[in-house]
């Protein structure tokens, strides 16, 4: 962990580690060491408890988990859901979790688990063919929210209080209109996101602009801002992170390759109000993001063409790695993961 410490340092001092300070074949920083999952299903779900649990789901009804750290996973997903993507997990220790599967219609459905996966209670089956829930977060053991997109002109969102054993529709009256063509990404559990106790975070794209919804009261009423990410039919924000209820990013860009990604990281310091760009951004679309515990200004994004690092909080950028993945997440003891294509599941080495 001296590593952190190092970056701690650094960032106090308000230096800056960058791709020309930093050669790729440098000893200096972090790297991923991969995990031998035995899995060919895209991870684009992570929930990481500590260096020793974590969860990560995916296509092909798959649930993983650890418990040693990553050096095995036992395969734990529900029963009979071959056929389902489990887009988010959200895990509160080694028994405890909450899988969401995307798509329309029924597809769209929640599982939990309170014995490390030996079972699984089906505890919501959306029932609407117009909705599609995308991603789901929770402030606490309890209490939690997940995303549809646009119903009738609105995004959807969906409440429990049991910790994931029922949930309930929202009303829509405090959540501003969408934006015609206007969605959320389900590509890394991360299109919603909480901070404390009653703050929530939506990342959208689709239409004209790319934006962030807030919630400062578990979801009963929201604003939106516009970012200055680019935003299309393949492009928009896809993840949102935050360090607390002022302090948070907004990354993402454009997924199909055939379009450059301009613009893939906006910052904000008033809880969503106001996005800016920053001096420098990772090169290329990431789809997921997360905020170093013990570390105020690091923050490390993931998508298919590398692994950044920022210790500057999100002004610049050194990439680290350019192996594949989708999502990202740290544990309150600062142990980061990412997982991917493939059953791509890494641990990061300080």
């Amino acid at each position: 962990m001296r590593w952190i410490a190092g970056l701690s340092a650094i960032a106090l001092l308000g230096g800056v580690v960058t791709a020309a300070a930093t050669p790729a074949n440098a000893s200096f920083g972090p790297t991923w060491q991969l995990t031998p999952t035995s899995s060919e299903a895209r991870l684009r779900g992570l929930s990481v408890v500590d260096g020793k649990t974590a969860w990560a789901s995916g296509s092909l009804g798959t649930v993983l988990r650890t418990t040693d750290g990553g050096r095995t996973w036992a395969s734990v997903g529900p029963p009979d859901t071959a056929a389902l993507q489990f887009r988010d997990i959200e895990a509160f220790d080694a028994n405890t979790a909450v899988a969401l599967s995307i798509g329309n219609g029924e597809d769209s459905r929640i599982y939990t688990t309170t014995d490390g996966g030996k079972s699984w209670t089906e505890s919501f089956r959306n029932p609407d063919a117009k909705a599609f829930y995308d991603c789901m977060a929770f402030f606490d053991r309890r209490n939690g929210l997940a995303l549809s997109d646009p119903v009738d002109g609105k995004f959807r969102i969906l409440s429990t209080n049991d910790g994931g054993k029922s949930w309930k529709v929202l009303p829509t009256d405090g959540m501003p209109a969408a934006q015609p063509a206007e969605f959320a990404f389900a590509a890394s559990g991360q299109c919603l996101v909480t901070s404390g106790h009653k703050d929530a975070w939506i990342a959208t794209g689709g239409d004209a602009k790319a934006r962030v919804f807030h919630s400062k009261d578990r979801g009963l009423t929201w604003t939106v801002s516009d970012t200055p990410l680019q935003s299309g039919p393949s492009a928009g924000v896809f993840s949102v992170a935050f360090r607390d209820s002022r302090t948070g990013i907004a990354i993402g860009g454009d997924f199909d390759p055939a379009n450059e990604t301009k613009d893939a990281v906006a910052r904000t310091g008033d809880g969503g109000k106001t996005w800016k760009k920053p001096p420098q951004a990772p090169k290329g679309y990431r789809s997921g993001a997360t905020y170093i515990p013990y570390v105020p200004t690091g923050i490390l994004a993931v998508g298919p063409t590398g692994s950044d690092i920022s210790i500057d909080g999100g002004n610049h950028w050194y990439q680290f790695d350019s192996g594949s993945f989708d999502t990202v997440d740290c544990g309150w003891d600062a142990s980061c993961w990412a997982a991917g294509e493939k059953g791509r599941v890494a641990k990061l080495h300080w």
